[in-house]
């Protein structure tokens, strides 16, 4: 009797263990599910803003950059929101095609850190170019969504 006394006992121990095992399985999977959708989230909104280059449209700036944003362009030079949609609007370069690939995205918690290969083919000054650099730009979740707060460019040789 006293066995089985144990036995139930360590039953009505451990069982609610499991439950909370079950929760816990659960819940990783919602935020598993969670984390998919904003990575997507995010490969769509480089794949954008590659596009937005193209068009010299600064609609998607205005949109999706922070007020507080700042970047260093691949020429070294540090732009806020204001000067990204300037050189957007006053740039001389025509692009052919801007491809953005090569994406991979980390997150830390309300922060997503997005790597990207940008492939551009245009002309600029009459003479055609091909570049290629690689882009970090660095996005915050809030209030407005998604939000890029910063941003460095690497031009790379060739």
């Amino acid at each position: 009797m006293r066995q089985l006394g144990i036995v139930l006992a360590l039953c009505l121990l451990f069982h609610p263990s499991a439950e909370a095992q079950q929760r816990s399985a659960a819940e990783l999977r919602e935020e598993a599910a969670q984390a998919e959708m904003h990575r997507q989230e995010l490969v769509l909104l480089e794949r954008e803003n590659g596009h937005a280059v193209q068009l010299a449209n600064p609609s998607f700036v205005q949109r999706v950059y922070g007020d507080d944003f700042v970047g260093t362009s691949d020429q070294g030079q540090v732009l806020n929101k204001t000067g990204v949609i300037k050189a957007v609007l006053n740039s001389d370069i025509q692009y052919i095609s801007v491809v953005v690939s090569d994406i991979r995205v980390r997150f830390f918690q309300d922060t997503a850190v997005a790597q990207s290969l940008w492939s551009m083919r245009g002309t600029q000054g009459g003479r055609s170019f091909s570049r290629q650099k690689r882009v970090i730009h660095v996005y915050v979740n809030g209030g407005r969504g998604w939000q890029l707060v910063a941003s460095q460019q690497t031009a790379l040789p060739g």
